[in-house]
């Protein structure tokens, strides 16, 4: 690994507390992930991966050890600061779209612009511009009820990177697919990875995505392993 890194665990830790006893979900993870690599985490399920990117994405925070994004401390930042970071400099993919029904393709891509208080015109802009890298801008108008659901999962990956934020974050993103669409999103984020020269942290079951990325460790029980 080079000293060009974008994380830097340090001894992360997350406990929960269950009825009886309190659950150590990670322990001890330290690691770094590159400027613009892509990273596959794999493991059994319960293994503590999307914990370990809720952390990555501020969503949660670890209960010991420190996290830094860009050289900031994540555990310094308050909750609106967090907040303004995750719209600024993260993108999320999940296992399902999280679109908006009510709502057209192009509307629904522009929706962190809007959030960071862009204009509607400049936020369409940029939506149609991030569709058009994702290969849909023949749909811009369509209502996401009408997509399949390789295009709304095309849509939500547009969403996310319409700020061009440093990393993309991604849990499962071909888990509620076939084959086919799934191997479709895998090249889809290569291709992305190698364009924009973004980060991606990739969660996943699937082995044929796992390989595409260019590095992959495993947690088991908590703990990191290199693949």
């Amino acid at each position: 690994m080079s000293k060009d890194f974008l994380y830097r665990l340090v001894a992360v830790s997350k406990d929960f507390a269950g009825p009886s006893e309190t659950v150590r979900v990670l322990r001890q993870v330290d690691m770094t992930i590159d400027r613009g690599e892509s990273l596959a985490v794999l493991g059994a399920s319960g293994s503590g991966k999307t914990t370990l990117l809720h952390l990555l994405g501020t969503l949660d925070t670890a209960s010991a050890g420190d996290i830094y994004l860009n050289g900031i401390n994540l555990s310094s930042l308050g909750d609106r600061q967090r907040a303004e970071l995750r719209n600024r400099e993260i993108g999320f993919v999940f296992q399902f779209h999280h679109l908006l029904p009510e709502f057209s393709t192009l509307e629904n891509v522009a929706m962190p612009a809007f959030i960071a208080g862009k204009g509607r015109s400049e936020g369409l802009k940029l939506a149609e511009e991030a569709l058009d890298l994702v290969g849909l801008s023949h749909r811009l108008e369509y209502k996401v009820t009408t997509l399949s659901g390789g295009e709304r999962q095309r849509a939500a990956i547009a969403r996310a990177i319409l700020l061009r934020p440093k990393v993309l974050l991604a849990d499962e993103p071909t888990g509620n697919l076939d084959e086919e669409s799934g191997a479709r999103i895998g090249e889809l984020l290569v291709s992305l990875n190698n364009e924009l020269g973004m980060t991606f942290v990739v969660v996943t079951h699937n082995p044929n995505l796992a390989e595409m990325m260019h590095r992959r460790v495993e947690l088991r029980s908590g703990e990191l392993y290199a693949r």
